[in-house]
């Protein structure tokens, strides 16, 4: 089976090829023996990942997350993958990183398989009826189309539009199990690797991955390899697979505007009192014009362009902007003439929240004391989040505010007009791109596009944030990213959720890379 498929590649890579090699072909053979595979045991395997699931991990929870290390590894024993253990930081009590491996004789290539097994905070008033967070339920689709929930089918048998509701769901607990069953398809079907396999889960990375770079230094000589695979994220909004070559950076800042030491009545200092409200609303419009690109001076001066072939790629993206707009319910874009990926393939600037007084029951007649937001900074290759986070503060004092990373005192009350508190969060990461035209990364694509009648989509970078530039650093490692949950996952949101067939087509993809020769 295993020279079988290698034939299959080789006979469809002779075939009709798009950029970079992509090739256009039905399912391999070997894939199609894992996909029936899958079938017959999904009942099996969505027993266990509904288990997997049931664990909580919010990132603050030291005990949860000692839970759900010692369930991976579990599952990671049970299949016979070699040197299981928990790779820690030097730092006492971080959230170690979950690590096996399976050593092939006379393999050439060394792949290691990332996930993140802890997850978002959770807020469960806000989940549907219904729902919790960690009691995972089926649901006949999505909630918001219509979608009831189920009893498991005593038959094992699942519908690929089913879906799983549960923290973690697909952010990144589907990331984990597809991994590690993507291995047990492989070796159940009689499909070997064709190439040295490494696991390594994280346990940190909604955090920002604080001691990330601690674990990597501590134990590089284990870590060693050709390319690291990350499963984390969506797939594309058309329903299409997709590699993503990059991710961008992130930083956070909190601003908090002081006026009055208490609150006012507004009719009877309305038109007197400065309104820290609107005063901060109006310093946050300051940083974006009506097409929505950043005013901040030089905010797009270190950014590094995309190549030839990196522009090639994204010009080759699906356009799914209408789709999107229909589905979110809106009518226009924030980036005037950009496309939803040309839009992601620059630095941002967003307002993650705001909050001054009370709304709704609680709304009462006054002028509030502060009003604070959120603002999140994603970076692309280039961007120090660092220099990020200083421009944005440059900007806020040239609008003529004093800053400070504390509470006023009287004494600035007194001297300053405008007080604003800028606390510069500490847990920021840059960017990291890796260059399509790597052999490795050619075998990375071809392995992919056997798995899917469709054409693979290339993205130079996505959307979203992972810290992939500490792997070059304290490694010299190369990433990239194979996601596979549902676009419409309600990532770090509540009635977070995965698609049945994205986590079986998930474990086809998985166990398809770890046959690369």
């Amino acid at each position: 089976m295993r020279k079988q498929f290698s034939l299959v590649v080789l006979t469809c890579c002779t075939a009709s090829f798009g950029l970079f090699g992509q090739l256009v072909a039905a399912q391999s053979p070997g894939v199609v023996a894992i996909s029936n595979y899958n079938k017959k045991n999904a009942g099996n395997i969505i027993n266990e990942f509904t288990d997997f699931l049931a664990i909580p991990n919010v990132a603050a929870d030291t005990a949860g997350l000692q839970k759900t290390a010692a369930f991976i590894m579990s599952m990671m024993n049970k299949r016979g993958i070699q040197k299981v253990q928990l790779l820690k930081a030097v730092t006492p009590g971080v959230a170690p990183a979950v690590y096996g491996e399976v050593m092939v004789p006379g393999a050439k290539q060394t792949l290691i398989f990332y996930a993140h097994y802890d997850g978002q905070p959770v807020n469960a008033a806000q989940w549907a009826k219904g729902l919790a967070p960690f009691e995972p339920k089926l649901f006949s689709q999505a909630i918001d189309k219509g979608g009831v929930k189920m009893a498991a089918p005593a038959d094992g048998r699942y519908n690929n539009d089913w879906r799983i509701y549960a923290r973690g769901a697909s952010d990144d607990k589907a990331g984990v199990a597809a991994i590690i069953n993507g291995y047990e398809a492989l070796i159940k079907t009689g499909l070997l690797p064709g190439c040295n396999i490494k696991f390594f889960f994280e346990g940190e990375e909604e955090a920002g991955s604080p001691h990330l770079g601690e674990i990597l230094q501590k134990h590089s000589a284990l870590l060693q390899s050709d390319q690291w695979i990350m499963c984390d994220g969506p797939v594309h909004q058309s329903g299409k697979k997709q590699i993503a070559f990059g991710v961008r950076g992130d930083a956070r800042l909190d601003l908090t505007v002081y006026a009055s030491k208490r609150p006012l009545h507004s009719g009877h200092y309305g038109n007197w009192a400065p309104n820290p409200a609107m005063m901060l609303v109006k310093l946050l419009a300051s940083m974006k014009d009506d097409n929505g690109r950043v005013t901040i001076k030089g905010f797009y001066d270190d950014v590094v362009p995309l190549t030839p072939s990196e522009k090639k790629a994204l010009s080759e993206v699906p356009l799914v902007d209408e789709q999107m707009k229909e589905e979110l319910g809106i009518s226009t874009v924030e980036m005037k003439g950009l496309t939803l990926s040309e839009a992601i393939n620059q630095p941002s600037l967003n307002i993650n929240g705001i909050q001054s007084g009370n709304v709704g029951k609680q709304a009462s007649n006054q002028i509030p004391t502060f009003a604070t937001a959120v603002i999140d900074l994603r970076m692309v290759l280039g961007n120090d989040w660092q220099r990020q986070q200083q421009k944005v503060i440059d900007h806020i004092k040239a609008q003529g505010y004093y800053v400070t990373d504390k509470e006023p005192t009287d004494e600035e009350r007194k001297k300053y007009a405008q007080i604003i508190q800028v606390i510069r969060k500490q847990d920021g990461y840059n960017a990291q791109r890796t260059s399509m035209s790597l052999p490795v990364v050619q075998k990375i694509i071809e392995a992919v596009q056997t798995t899917t009648t469709g054409q693979v989509v290339l993205q130079p970078t996505m959307g979203g944030s992972l810290p992939l530039f500490v792997f070059e650093k304290y490694l010299n490692a190369k990433t990239i990213s194979v996601p596979i949950a549902n676009h419409d996952n309600n990532q770090h949101a509540e009635n977070e959720n995965i698609r049945i067939g994205n986590l079986l087509e998930g474990i086809e993809m998985m166990a398809a890379l770890m046959m690369i020769k």
